[in-house]
């Protein structure tokens, strides 16, 4: 027996189909480039000279995945931002984040966007971190404060 369809239903369908495609194209063409989130680093020691976008390393994200000495002990990277002179050299020999960012552990360092993703002149920080708030300006030594 033959299914007898309403008599438009199959191009109302594609058309259906077409605009979905469409406007997901639209969403994603269209979306901000990824941005830093709360605890991420932010890492433009070099960045800006060499005319790419800031890295944005998501911390948390590697924390939940790995103990803080995998990075810390084992790579080598120090507890501050902005303290470690990582380049993509450095990371093409393997060092820092190319241990790991080497095509088998994880996605290769071809795929610069990946990284590559902050704003432009973001300085270099652990993102919307409450430390921020708390480095602020220095206290008066107590030799000066007033009785």
């Amino acid at each position: 027996m033959e299914k007898i369809s309403p008599p438009g239903l199959r191009a109302r369908l594609v058309g259906l189909l077409l605009a979905a495609t469409a406007c997901a194209g639209l969403f994603f063409a269209q979306s901000d480039p990824v941005r830093a989130e709360y605890g991420d680093v932010v890492i433009n020691n070099h960045s800006d000279a060499a005319g790419v976008r800031p890295v944005v390393f998501p911390h948390w994200f590697h924390r939940v995945r790995f103990r803080c000495k995998v990075c810390h002990s084992d790579l080598g990277f120090k507890f501050q931002a902005g303290g470690n002179d990582i380049n993509m050299v450095k990371i093409i020999d393997g060092q820092f984040c190319g241990a790991c960012h080497n095509g088998s552990v994880a996605w290769s360092v071809e795929n610069c966007d990946l990284c590559h993703s902050g704003k432009p002149n973001t300085p270099t920080q652990v993102h919307e971190s409450t430390i921020q708030s708390l480095v602020g300006t220095a206290a008066p030594p107590a030799a000066n404060a007033k009785r």
